[in-house]
């Protein structure tokens, strides 16, 4: 008997790449923050997201699986990039058993639910095991300008696509599972309706002076203001996923208290990290400002490369410390999660000063529209792009000897 499934399974692997060519050919369909509420709310089916999902996800799940086959074939063939890439053939082909099953059948739908929690399950790694295989294949060839682009320009991406998926999977198993959080009785899915803004910014700031004072004996206090031009009297929420901004804040928080402390001597006193939260008409901004003595202005755009960090790479004991240390993906991925619904992240830094980290988010939930990649020819163009010479001139790295040209003379 487990022959026979041994053989159903790699005959149903060996049929991949006709499903990926076939779903690929279809776009994702972006949903907004408010279908998300609205259908989590008042239309909630799970019948209908069943039959939403049986085909949604295979779309997401082949559009980015085109891409990674379009990465240069020394990174692809790492053992971490092919164990990655695995995992999204079989999370894929599980889902398509479903496609014929018939959703008036409870024990199909309560199965659905099974293999979507194996599905998140079996990707929590992705993050790190892809950061994994950049390694190998930094370690092993040399690099070049062109290739880093496409790399990166992958991995945007591939981790926006997984953003995406993770976020359609966690609203089903979440809303079906038919219990209500005591905790956050506002919440649908993931979803907070009146998600407290600086309330989340305090627990992530919790959260990374926990992780400082164990590193440093020391953290900066916060200062934190709010202006709700909308109400002034009342505290700031937009409907967000809590989660999200966490992330977001916490990396921030890292950060600045890392270089507030490194940019100070020890025993002198740390001036505080501050932050603003700012309502509008259709922005919700959160500035966060440190006096960490910044960094130069030609390396902000590496603080967001995928190929850069400051930090030593984890080994595989230590990965468990603090998310993401030591891969450099803690900005880059933040950025992510503020660009998937219509936000944005960006830094903006003096010199010898310090730093202001500004989010900026959709303040109305029908703004908040999934950003997602589409495999098509314009995508197809940007891994083809071949190097160019510039059309600007290009400055030596070294200052010109200007002693040189008076001894010629």
């Amino acid at each position: 008997m487990k022959f026979v499934r041994f053989i159903m399974k790699n005959s149903a692997l060996a049929s991949a790449p006709k499903h990926i060519e076939h779903f690929a050919k279809f776009s994702p369909s972006p949903l907004s923050m408010k279908q998300f509420i609205d259908f989590g709310s008042t239309n909630a089916c799970e019948k209908t997201s069943f039959v939403f999902l049986r085909q949604e996800l295979p779309v997401r799940l082949s559009n980015i699986m085109k891409e990674i086959n379009l990465l240069p074939d020394r990174l692809l063939s790492t053992p971490s990039v092919q164990m990655v890439h695995s995992w999204y053939v079989q999370s894929l082909m599980e889902i398509l058993e479903f496609l014929e099953k018939s959703p008036d059948d409870h024990s199909v739908l309560g199965e659905f639910v099974e293999t979507l929690v194996n599905i998140r399950n079996r990707h929590n790694d992705v993050v790190p095991t892809m950061a994994q295989g950049v390694i190998e294949y930094k370690e092993a060839f040399s690099q070049d300008p062109l290739t880093n682009q496409n790399i990166q320009y992958f991995l945007d991406r591939f981790y926006m696509s997984r953003i995406s998926i993770r976020m359609l999977i966690n609203q089903h198993t979440l809303v079906f599972d038919g219990a209500t959080n005591p905790i956050h009785p506002n919440t649908i899915g993931s979803i907070d309706q009146h998600c407290q803004v600086t309330e989340v910014v305090k627990e992530a700031y919790e959260s990374a002076k926990m992780l400082c004072d164990q590193y440093y004996l020391s953290s900066p206090a916060l200062v934190l203001q709010e202006l709700n031009t909308n109400n002034k009297n009342q505290p700031i929420s937009i409907v967000y996923v809590p989660s999200h901004l966490y992330h977001m804040l916490f990396e921030l928080f890292k950060n600045a208290m890392r270089a507030t402390i490194e940019n100070y001597n020890e025993g002198s006193s740390l001036p505080p990290i501050e932050v603003m939260v700012a309502l509008g008409g259709e922005d919700l901004s959160i500035k966060m400002t440190d006096r960490g003595g910044g960094v130069p202005f030609r390396k902000i755009e590496n603080l967001f490369s995928y190929l850069y960090s400051t930090a030593p790479i984890p080994q595989p004991d230590q990965q468990h410390r603090a998310p993401l240390a030591g891969f450099g993906y803690g900005l880059p991925i933040s950025r992510l999660y503020a660009r998937y619904f219509q936000g944005d992240l960006q830094l903006y830094s003096m010199e010898g000063y310090g730093t202001d980290a500004v989010i900026h988010l959709k303040a109305l939930s029908t703004d908040s529209v999934e950003r997602l990649p589409v495999y098509n020819k314009t995508a197809l163009r940007n891994y083809k792009v071949s190097q160019g010479a510039d059309d600007w001139c290009v400055p030596s790295r070294e200052p010109l000897d200007l002693a040189v040209f008076r001894l010629a003379k």
